[in-house]
């Protein structure tokens, strides 16, 4: 447990921050999730519509710094590869 006070304050940031990134990370995971199941079922109109929730998602994260710009490029990059792929 902490001891020092700055450490005290730590523990409850990080404790808030945790929760906050739990959240983000499950809005990824969900909407990661749709897509590509929109994908494998061959829904074309259904991944066109999950793809710019997917974008905010992915911007939001970055913005936050739960994840790098690099990170978010790849998985959008990948996200509108597999929606070509489906003509």
């Amino acid at each position: 447990m902490a001891i020092t006070s700055s450490a005290k304050k730590a523990l409850r940031a990080s404790k808030k921050k945790r929760v906050f990134n739990l959240r983000r990370k499950a809005a990824i995971d969900d909407k990661l999730k749709d897509f590509r199941k929109a994908v494998l079922a061959k829904d074309k109109v259904v991944a066109n519509e999950l793809v710019s929730s997917l974008y905010q998602v992915l911007d939001k994260a970055v913005k936050t710094g739960y994840i790098k710009a690099n990170t978010s490029s790849r998985l959008k990059s990948r996200a509108m590869a597999s929606l070509k792929k489906l003509g």
